[in-house]
């Protein structure tokens, strides 16, 4: 048994079953964690193509929607507790409404670039990146919401593959590009392109080739907070571990950017 098991044990007396009544899980927090990342995005692909964004309004209450949104839809953690008919009907309805938002800002921002010239530097494709792997996130976060399908999939690697993509990718992604886009501002030197560009191939293809399997270990019947597997899991398991050794070399390059960067003193000339 791993130690984050037998932790939550001893704190709830069990784990993933409805007798840990004192947990508080902060749902909303999931949705305001991206919101800074919208930001970023918006203000990178802004920069890119040389115009505002498109449907700024539409762009500001999509925002607000997801914000308010975030705190009634707490639920669709706990479709297998027991819920009623009804309470589940709406905890599905409402966690698929909070996905209307969530494309309009996509569709936005995809129409902001449509027709422009772009750039393709390091901050334009953390940005276009985070764009692919947040939707794929949020495609299996529709899936998820339908409390059927959870049942089967609640507790699998399969939630473990959405919550990834659309967090630990989509915001990590939204960072990155941050940080490569006011890099100049921040540290007063100018980064090598060809290592932002390794980066950002070397990390867009390791955290895929980590979490995208999960999708299948997820379907196939694997669960989470289980530290072995039966051999029928290996191969996925092996590609994710794979994965995840590319994503620790793609650090390894980003750590060796910035510390190039540094001592290099490579003054933007403006």
């Amino acid at each position: 048994m791993s130690r984050a098991v037998c932790v939550e044990r001893r704190l709830y007396g069990s784990v993933g079953g409805c007798t840990c009544k004192s947990i508080i899980y902060p749902d909303p927090e999931v949705y305001i964690l991206i919101l800074p990342g919208f930001g970023i995005i918006s203000h990178i692909i802004m920069s890119s193509a040389k115009r505002s964004i498109f449907g700024y309004l539409g762009m500001v209450y999509a925002m607000l929607s997801i914000g308010i949104l975030g705190f009634i839809v707490w639920a669709h953690h706990m479709y297998t507790v027991g819920l009623d008919i009804d309470t589940r009907a709406y905890f599905t309805a409402a966690t698929m409404i909070i996905a209307v938002p969530t494309g309009i800002k996509v569709f936005s921002w995809l129409a902001t670039l449509w027709s422009s010239s772009i750039e393709l530097k390091a901050p334009v494709l953390f940005a276009i990146g985070f764009i692919f792997l947040f939707t794929v996130g949020g495609v299996t976060g529709v899936v998820l919401a339908n409390s059927g399908i959870d049942i089967a999939l609640h507790d699998t690697y399969y939630v473990v593959g959405h919550f990834h993509y659309v967090l630990s990718m989509g915001a990590i992604f939204s960072i990155f590009g941050g940080t490569y886009y006011w890099f100049y501002k921040i540290t007063g030197t100018r980064y090598s392109e060809i290592l932002s560009q390794m980066h950002f191939w070397v990390f867009f293809i390791g955290v895929n080739l980590t979490f995208f399997p999960m999708h299948f270990l997820g379907v196939a019947g694997m669960p989470r907070r289980i530290p072995d597997y039966p051999d029928a899991f290996y191969f996925f398991n092996k590609i994710a571990t794979w994965g995840a050794e590319i994503s620790a070399f793609s650090l390894l390059i980003f750590l060796f950017l910035v510390f190039e960067a540094f001592f290099s003193k490579k003054i933007l000339k403006v």
